[in-house]
C-alpha cells in the first residue's frame, strides 16, 4: 500500500522563465559590483578628506557592500515569492 500524497504542503512549482531570469539578474548584479569595486574606482575615493570623521574609502565600500547585499536580498526573496 502506498500512502496517500501529503496536501497540507503546497506546490510550489517555479515558472520555467523565472529561473533563467533569476540567474541573469544575478549575473548582471555580480558583474556590476564587480566594476563598482575595481581598483579605477576605488582609486577616485582613495584620498584623505572624511565625511563625519570616517575616511571616503572606507564609507564608499561600507555603502556599496549594504547595497549589493539588499540588492541580491531583494532579488532572491522576489523570486521566492512568485
Amino acid at each position: 500500500m502506498y500512502p496517500k500524497p501529503d496536501d497540507s504542503m503546497p506546490n510550489r512549482r517555479r515558472d520555467s522563465h523565472t529561473e533563467p531570469r533569476l540567474g541573469q539578474r544575478l549575473l548582471f548584479l555580480s558583474v556590476l559590483f564587480g566594476v563598482l569595486l575595481s581598483f579605477p574606482l576605488l582609486g577616485v575615493f582613495d584620498h584623505d578628506s572624511r565625511v563625519a570623521g570616517v575616511p571616503v574609502l572606507y564609507l564608499y565600500l561600507l555603502l556599496t557592500w549594504v547595497l549589493l547585499v539588499a540588492m541580491t536580498g531583494y532579488l532572491v526573496r522576489k523570486s521566492n515569492e512568485d
